[in-house]
């Protein structure tokens, strides 16, 4: 499985490992202690079973629309096997058909959550399977409490299989 994810600026990124720094000093599930070297702030665009070298082109020039601007505002908790904190990406015009249309080059993920009438842009700042409770309200740090205001600027694919990436933009 193949992934394609956009990057945020240095500042947004030194901020978002802050806030993961924060958690996982105050005992929460954090993204801060995943120790992999491709583990770094991103939000998904999309899944595919594979990026085809056809595609490529035209992944290029859509994405060559970068940078984007990035507005973190509020935090969203996911529930399922993982539960998931992320602080929540405000979808602007641009970004939604930036994510739209990356959907349209690359159908063959399977995955219903990145249909663009179902995709919800955030960037993850923890998981645990320990449930629902793992981030008490009152702990959050105080960053995720005001909007930030950032950029994307790049874009990279994440191979689940070699647990590798490959830079897009």
């Amino acid at each position: 499985m193949r992934t394609v994810e956009l990057l945020p600026d240095e500042a947004t990124e030194a901020r978002v490992r802050r806030v993961w720094g924060r958690l996982a000093e105050m005992g929460m599930p954090s993204l801060a202690g995943h120790a992999h070297a491709t583990n770094r702030p991103h939000l998904t665009l999309t899944t595919a079973s594979e990026l085809p070298w056809d595609a490529r082109p035209a992944l290029t020039e859509t994405l060559s629309v970068l940078p984007l601007p990035l507005r973190l505002e509020g935090t969203l908790r996911f529930e399922g096997r993982t539960s998931v904190l992320a602080w929540r990406v405000v979808a602007d015009p641009g970004l939604a058909a930036l994510q739209r249309r990356v959907r349209e080059l690359l159908p063959g993920g399977g995955n219903p959550l990145f249909e663009p009438a179902s995709w919800v842009p955030h960037l993850s700042l923890g998981r645990t399977r320990s449930g629902p409770g793992s981030w008490p309200a009152a702990l959050l740090p105080a960053e995720l409490s005001a909007p930030w205001e950032g950029r994307f600027t790049a874009a990279r694919s994440y191979d689940t299989g070699s647990r590798t990436v490959e830079r897009l933009v």
